[in-house]
Formats: C-alpha cells, sequence, structure tokens
C-alpha cells in the first residue's frame, strides 16, 4: 500500500474520531442538563437529539458542497463546524442556545459521514479499500472511546458545571483537524468525473504510484460516462444500490446502537451501578468498541463484508434478547454489562466494520457523493428519532416502560432478525471489486 495513500486516508478519516467523540460526549452531559434546566422527558429527548438533527440536515446536503466544491473543501468546513460547536454548547447560558450550538456539530457529522468515506474509497484500490474506508469507523470508535474515558476523567473538575468541560475539549482535536485537511490533495476521480481536470488527477494518481496511470484514467473516463444520461441518483438506473443504501442505514440504527452509546450512563444506572461507576462502565463499552472494530477492519478484506454481517447479526440477536430478558427478570448489574458489551462487540465486527465502506462502494463516481448522503441521511434520520423518543420510555418517573426498558432491547432484538435476512436474500459481496466493475454490476442502464 502507498504510503501516501494511507497518510491521507488516516488524515481524512480523523474526521470520524470528532464523529464519534461528538457523538458520545453529550453522554456526560445528559443527567447534570437535566437537572440544570428541570428539562421535561420530551423537552429532553429534543436536547439530546439536537446534534443528530443537524446530522440529518449534513448528511442530506452533504452531497451537494462534496459534489460541486469537492470532498476536500467540505472536510476543511467540517473541522470549522465541530470547532464552533464545541466551544459554544461548552458555554451555552440556556437550553435553545446549546441545542442550536450541538445542531452545528451534528451538520459537521453527518457531513463527514459523506465526504469521508466517498474521498476515501475514491483514492484506494479494490484489495485496500475495505480496511482504509474502515480507518473511519476505526476512528469514530476511538473518539467514542476517548469520549467516554474524557467524561469520567473530567467528572466532578467543574463541580456542576463538568459538563461544559466535557463538551469544550473537542475544540482541540477539532482544530487539529482543520488545519491538518489542508495537507491532502484533492479526489482524482472527482477531479476527472466531475472537473474534467486530468491533469491534476494525473499528477495525484503518479504520487499514488499508480502502475498504469493512463490506464486508470481511461478507466475512470469511461465509468464516468456511464452515468452521463442523468445525474440525478434518484434516476431508476440507481435504484439496487438506493435499495442496499437505504437497508444497511436503517438496520443500522433499529440495531439500538445509538440508543445504547448515548445513554449508556442512564441504562448502566438502571442496571444497579452507582452515577461514577456508570460512567466508569461506560469506558468498557468504549474500549470493547474499539478492540472488536480493529478486528472488523483486519478481517473485512478477508472475510468480506456478508460474513462480518452475518456475525454481527447473530451477536445483536443474542445478546439484546439477553439484555431484555436480563432487565425483565431483574438480573444482576454483571449480567446485563457483559450482554451490552457484546452486544457493542457485535456491532463493531458488523454493521460498525460495514456500513461506511459498503455505502461508499456501491455508487458510481458521477453520483457517489449523493448516494452517501442517500445512505447516511437515512442512518440519522433514524438516529435523530430513537434519540428523541428515548427519554419517553426511559425516565423513572414519567416513562412509558417505568424503570425497566425491557421491551426496548426486545423491539430492537425482532429487528435485526430481519437484518439477517436482509443480508442473506439482498445484500451483494463488495470485496476486492473494483469500483467500476461494482458499477457494471448494480448499475440498470
Amino acid at each position: 500500500m502507498n504510503n501516501k495513500i494511507l497518510k491521507w486516508s488516516i488524515t481524512v478519516a480523523l474526521a470520524g474520531f470528532l464523529f464519534g467523540f461528538d457523538t458520545v460526549v453529550i453522554s456526560g452531559a445528559n443527567l447534570p442538563i437535566k437537572e440544570l434546566w428541570n428539562t421535561s422527558p420530551g423537552f429532553h429527548g429534543f436536547l439530546m437529539s439536537s446534534a443528530l438533527w443537524g446530522t440529518v440536515l449534513g448528511a442530506l446536503f452533504a452531497g451537494i458542497p462534496s459534489q460541486y466544491l469537492g470532498r476536500k473543501k467540505t472536510l476543511f468546513w467540517i473541522g470549522i463546524f465541530y470547532t464552533i460547536s464545541a466551544i459554544g454548547s461548552a458555554i451555552a447560558a440556556d437550553p435553545y442556545t446549546f441545542a442550536i450550538l450541538r445542531f452545528i456539530g451534528g451538520v459537521g457529522v453527518g457531513a463527514s459521514s459523506v465526504a469521508a468515506p466517498t474521498y476515501i474509497s475514491e483514492i484506494a484500490s479494490g484489495k485496500n479499500r475495505g480496511k482504509l474506508v474502515a480507518t473511519y469507523q476505526f476512528n469514530i470508535v476511538l473518539g467514542i472511546f476517548i469520549a467516554f474515558f474524557s467524561n469520567y476523567l473530567l467528572k466532578g473538575v467543574g463541580g456542576s458545571n463538568d459538563w461544559r468541560w466535557m463538551l469544550g475539549v473537542e475544540a482541540i482535536p477539532a482544530l487539529l483537524y482543520t488545519l491538518m485537511i489542508l495537507t491532502v490533495p484533492r479526489s482524482p476521480r472527482w477531479l476527472i468525473t466531475v472537473k474534467n481536470n486530468v491533469e491534476e488527477a494525473r499528477k495525484i494518481l503518479i504520487s499514488m504510484k499508480i502502475p498504469d496511470v493512463e490506464a486508470e484514467i481511461i478507466e475512470i473516463q469511461k465509468s464516468a460516462h456511464i452515468g452521463e444520461s442523468s445525474q440525478s441518483v434518484f434516476n431508476k438506473k440507481y435504484s439496487k444500490p438506493l435499495m442496499l443504501a437505504f437497508l444497511i442505514a436503517f438496520f443500522n440504527q433499529l440495531s439500538g446502537i445509538n440508543f445504547i452509546l448515548y445513554y449508556a450512563p442512564e441504562i448502566l444506572e438502571k442496571s444497579g451501578l452507582a452515577s461514577k461507576e456508570s460512567l466508569f462502565s461506560s469506558i468498557s463499552i468504549g474500549a470493547v468498541n474499539l478492540v472488536f472494530t480493529l478486528l472488523g477492519m483486519y478481517l473485512i478484506d478477508r472475510l468480506g463484508r456478508k460474513l462480518l454481517m452475518y456475525i454481527g447479526s447473530i451477536g445483536y440477536i443474542l445478546s439484546l434478547g439477553l439484555v431484555s430478558y436480563g432487565f425483565y427478570t431483574g438480573a444482576s448489574s454483571g449480567f446485563l454489562l457483559t450482554f451490552l458489551l457484546v452486544f457493542v462487540a457485535s456491532h463493531a465486527i458488523g454493521q460498525g466494520a460495514v456500513i461506511w465502506v459498503f455505502i461508499s462502494e456501491i455508487f458510481p463516481t458521477k453520483v457517489r457523493a449523493f448516494g452517501q448522503s442517500w445512505g447516511s441521511g437515512t442512518h440519522w434520520v433514524f438516529a435523530a428519532i430513537i434519540t428523541m423518543v428515548t427519554p419517553l420510555f426511559l425516565d423513572k418517573d414519567n416513562g412509558i416502560f417505568g424503570d425497566n426498558p425491557w421491551p426496548i432491547f426486545a423491539f430492537f432484538a425482532v429487528f435485526m432478525v430481519l437484518q439477517l435476512l436482509f443480508v442473506k436474500f439482498l445484500m451483494p459481496e463488495t470485496k476486492g471489486v473494483s469500483l467500476e466493475e461494482l458499477e457494471r454490476r448494480l448499475i440498470k442502464e
């Protein structure tokens, strides 16, 4: 693997670190802001999901700047959004300002889930594309782990305002990322298919040490002509990639992963752990997520996308079923934490490792940014809905299920059975196939 490609991929993938950190750091502020602003379950759900509604906007519309301004320029502005959000939400004086600033950070998260995998998939070879795009997912879970760890370390540092430190510390990596993204080149596939700038693309391909640069340029140009009749991703010729992207993103969130990550301390407290213990146990969730994501990255180009999804789906069904059973029967906190960790491991090696790789592979270059927006937008719409309604079920005094969330876990387990059927009957294997060959297989002329 060319060292420059690896360096550029890792740099771009750092957007995932900010994605993971920003998404989960709010878990440390969950209970403090509920007490500070005395929020009702419904309004608290709105505050907790405000960033996620930003991700919906960012994901759905990031295809536009990513396509017309370029992947690199879009990634730079994502860093700016993260920085503004981190500082602003940390000093917010009221819940409405807090929600607006979290929303801005969410726009960055959503846009990064479009631009970063798209860029990496376009500079990677078929042989290494899985592991390189998966560096984005690795950075997401690294950010999640660091956020849980950071929250634990900062607990009590600022007294009742410790949550402000938890949120504000994100500004440091956000600023570093914004500067680092200036060092990567523009995507050569984007330069050829969108800007028709073959000269700049040729220079980048040469620096990437592509064996036959001219043959690569011709192949990319041929691919561009396939989609020339329509630039809309919603043309019927793209119906299969659209369906696949929607379903993998839909099932990703109907696993309950964001519900568990956002509300981990509260869920663990319901299992019988004290507040400080629940924050510490959240670190174990982040650590397991990190280790099994590394395993997924190692296996994705060896075993393929489908086998990892099979492993993850079966793990989901078993772990969610047993967590539901454990809450229903009043099992020990150790039992519940064990199978929550099995759930996280199943996600990390399956959906977590596969989703951003798979969506970035199945659309042609001409519409890849828009296709990525479609899949990412689907992911974030359901993430926002689930996070927003969760307090209505979890709240101790006014929650629909009182103080026992077992029906929520049973609900997610049922959907994971449906995911298993999706993998079996609908999901194609994309391992080791060039983007141009995948286009020929999936696009109906």
